[in-house]
């Protein structure tokens, strides 16, 4: 039996408005090492921040000055090329690739467009290494306020709240991230191991078969999944 620090029931009622103000009730109904996580951790989320792209420069050539590209700021650009890398992620057959595209998707993610949002989130990004969770959710906080259409700023106040134990905050927050981004798999990733923990198998399934419908290729998630099938059948509903 699992003890949880947040009420069982409150928990439920979580699960059912985040997924549907998400708009994945249907789908559940029919992202460091966690110390008593049961069936493995999710996937670690991108701690790593990438270094403040500006827009590209190009040279003038023989005609004169070449015209400059759109900035992958732009929120048209970055759909754009999310749309693009996403229909790339579902398409690979091989792990490797895949793991690129994935790779490219979170380098989007952790671009904010912001020099002062971007400091702090390397500092967030640091504390969550070293594990002082305390310190990137005051960290996460202050970037929500400044910047609350980042996404990988909820993402990653989310994983903060998950490694403190507080579910009830980390499922508020992907919450927001998937109201933002549907298809992030590392906040889906993160939806359904906390389902797994607070004991709601067969929503924690569906949400990671969605999870993978988006990355084939997540090696934890379908280790999951696998686990989970046999485990469910002939289980009532």
């Amino acid at each position: 039996m699992l003890t949880f620090k947040a009420p069982f029931f409150g928990m439920m009622i979580w699960v059912q408005a985040l997924l549907g103000a998400a708009g994945l009730f249907a789908l559940a109904t029919g992202s460091a090492q966690g110390a008593d996580q049961p069936r493995g951790t999710p996937p670690a989320a991108s701690d790593k921040p990438s270094d403040k792209q500006s827009p590209d420069k190009q040279a003038a050539d023989k005609n004169g000055p070449a015209k400059p590209r759109p900035d992958a700021n732009l929120p048209e650009t970055r759909q754009k090329i999310l749309d693009e890398l996403f229909t790339r992620l579902a398409q690979s057959k091989d792990e490797e690739e895949a793991k690129g595209i994935a790779g490219a998707i979170e380098r989007v993610w952790m671009r904010s467009g912001s020099d002062t949002a971007d400091l702090l989130m390397g500092r967030a990004v640091s504390a969550i290494r070293s594990k002082d969770f305390n310190l990137s959710i005051e960290l996460l906080d202050k970037i929500v306020v400044l910047d609350p259409d980042w996404v990988e700023a909820w993402n990653k106040r989310a994983t903060s709240r998950y490694f403190a134990d507080d579910y009830t905050g980390a499922m508020a927050d992907i919450g927001e991230v998937l109201k933002r981004e549907p298809r992030h798999f590392g906040a889906l990733s993160g939806m359904g191991f906390i389902l797994l923990k607070s004991g709601m198998e067969r929503r924690a399934l569906e949400v990671f078969r969605k999870t993978l419908e988006i990355y084939p290729g997540l090696d934890e998630i379908q280790k999951q999944t696998d686990q989970l099938i046999p485990e469910l059948e002939g289980r009532p509903i």
